[in-house]
C-alpha cells in the first residue's frame, strides 16, 4: 500500500507539471509593473542576430516570459521585461486583448518569436496562440490537440502534438505527430506521425529531430528520437537514446544534445548526444539535467530531479563544454544565492551580456520568481513572476 500511494502521488505531481485541462470559469489577471534595474543598464552594445528569425534585426529590446499556470486553472499568463527601462511587466496579455474571455488558457508549454509574430503553445487548451510580437495583440490561433513545442523553417512552423487525450496508460495506442503550419495563413498543411508523446523538436540540415517521451505510458516509456525528412515530410529513422526524452538542442559541431527525464525511480535524468552527420547515438554525460540553454559552446544546465522515494527534488546546476563534451562547472551560481531558489524551472542566457536568467516555480501553486545573475554567477535582481514561470523569448528590435 505504501509503495502504491507513493507512486500515485508521484504520478499526480508529474502530471500537474506537464499536462493540463481547461476550466469552466475565466479569471482576470491584473497588470503590474516593477522597476528592477536602472534604465539602459543591460542593453547590449553589439547588435545581435536572433535565432529562429525570418530576417536579421538589430538589438535585443527585452524578453517575454510565458508562465505555465497551474493544472486545471486556466492561468497561463505572459510577462515582459524591457531592457531599456529596467521594468518588468506582469500579465500583459489581458491589457492588449481585453475581449479574449479566457486569456491564454492551460498550460503555456512553449514560446517563440518568428518574423513579426509571437507564438505561445498552450498545451491542453489545444492551441497555438499567435500574437503580434511588439503589441501582443492576438492575430489568431492554430488548433492542435495536446500541442507541446514549436520550431520554424522558411515559411512554416512545426509543432509537436501528443494527439491523444491526457491519460496514463501503459498500453496507450495513439502515436503523436508533428504538424506543419503555413505561417501566413495559420493553416495546417501536413502531419507526420512519430513516436508516443513527442516533446521538443530541433531542425538541422533539412531534417527535423523529435524527442519521443512516452510520458503517459509509465512504466513503458519511449526511448527514441525520430528523424523527419523535411522535403518529403516523412519519418525516415528512429534513434534509440534513453527513456522519457524531453529537450533537444543542436550545437555548431554536428551534435544534437538530448535530455532524458529518467523514470523518477532508479533511472536518473541524464544528458546525451546524437551525431547528426550519421544520425547515430553518440554518448552520455554523467550530469543530472532537467533543462538547458546553449550559449556558444557552453550548455548551461539545471536539474530538479524528483524522486518518489524521498518525495522531494534534488537541485543541481552545471555547465558542459559541448565541443569537448566535458563538464566544466558544477554550479554557475557563484555567490550562494542558489539557496534562494526553491525549484528552478526555466533558463536563458543573454547572448550579448551573458547574464543568466532562471525562473523559480516555487511550489507549483503560488507565484514564482525570475532571477537575474551576471556573467560571473552573482545575483543582480529578483522579481515576482506568474504561476510556474517557464519559457523565455528574446524580442529583437
Amino acid at each position: 500500500m505504501e509503495i502504491f500511494m507513493k507512486k500515485t502521488i508521484y504520478i499526480l505531481i508529474v502530471l500537474s507539471c506537464l499536462f493540463t485541462s481547461c476550466r469552466e470559469e475565466a479569471e482576470i489577471f491584473e497588470p503590474e509593473v516593477t522597476t528592477v534595474t536602472p534604465p539602459d543598464s543591460i542593453v547590449p552594445e553589439v547588435p545581435a542576430t536572433p535565432p529562429d528569425s525570418a530576417a536579421p534585426e538589430k538589438i535585443i529590446k527585452g524578453f517575454y516570459l510565458l508562465n505555465e499556470g497551474n493544472m486545471n486553472s486556466n492561468k497561463s499568463t505572459l510577462d515582459y521585461f524591457d531592457f531599456a527601462t529596467g521594468q518588468y511587466h506582469r500579465n500583459i496579455y489581458a491589457v492588449a486583448n481585453p475581449t479574449v474571455p479566457r486569456e491564454l488558457g492551460d498550460v503555456g508549454n512553449d514560446l517563440k518569436i518568428y518574423g513579426g509574430k509571437l507564438y505561445a503553445v498552450i498545451n491542453c487548451s489545444n492551441k497555438v496562440e499567435v500574437m503580434d510580437k511588439n503589441t501582443v495583440k492576438r492575430l489568431g490561433q492554430i488548433d492542435i490537440p495536446n500541442c507541446r513545442y514549436i520550431r520554424f523553417h522558411d515559411r512554416y512552423a512545426y509543432v509537436t502534438s501528443y494527439a491523444g487525450p491526457v491519460e496514463l496508460n501503459p498500453d496507450y495506442e495513439q502515436r503523436g505527430y508533428v504538424a506543419k503550419i503555413d505561417t501566413a495563413t495559420f493553416e495546417i498543411v501536413g502531419r507526420c506521425l512519430v513516436g508516443f508523446q513527442p516533446d521538443e523538436l530541433e531542425i538541422v540540415d533539412n531534417k527535423i529531430y523529435v524527442a519521443n517521451s512516452g510520458g503517459y505510458m509509465y512504466p513503458n516509456y519511449e526511448n527514441t528520437v525520430s528523424v523527419i525528412d523535411m522535403e518529403t515530410f516523412t519519418e525516415i529513422k528512429r534513434i534509440e537514446v534513453a527513456i522519457n526524452l524531453h529537450h533537444l538542442r543542436a550545437d555548431n559541431h554536428g551534435n544534437l544534445w538530448v535530455t532524458s527525464r529518467g523514470d523518477y525511480l532508479g533511472t536518473l535524468p541524464r544528458l546525451y548526444w546524437i551525431d547528426t552527420q550519421t544520425d547515430t547515438y553518440g554518448g552520455k554525460v554523467e550530469l543530472p539535467v532537467s533543462n538547458f540553454c546553449l550559449d556558444g559552446d557552453s550548455l548551461y544546465i539545471y536539474c530538479a530531479d524528483w524522486s518518489y522515494d524521498s518525495m522531494d527534488h534534488s537541485i543541481s546546476y552545471g555547465i558542459v563544454d559541448v565541443a569537448k563534451k566535458e563538464i566544466v562547472c558544477r554550479n554557475f551560481i557563484s555567490d550562494g544565492t542558489d539557496r534562494e531558489i526553491t525549484l528552478p524551472y526555466g533558463i536563458m542566457v543573454h547572448p550579448e551580456t551573458k547574464e543568466i536568467y532562471l525562473t523559480d516555480a516555487f511550489n507549483f501553486i503560488l507565484s514564482g520568481s525570475v532571477f537575474c545573475f551576471d556573467r560571473d554567477g552573482k545575483k543582480k535582481w529578483q522579481v515576482q513572476g506568474g504561476d510556474i514561470p517557464a519559457h523565455f523569448a528574446l524580442l529583437y528590435e
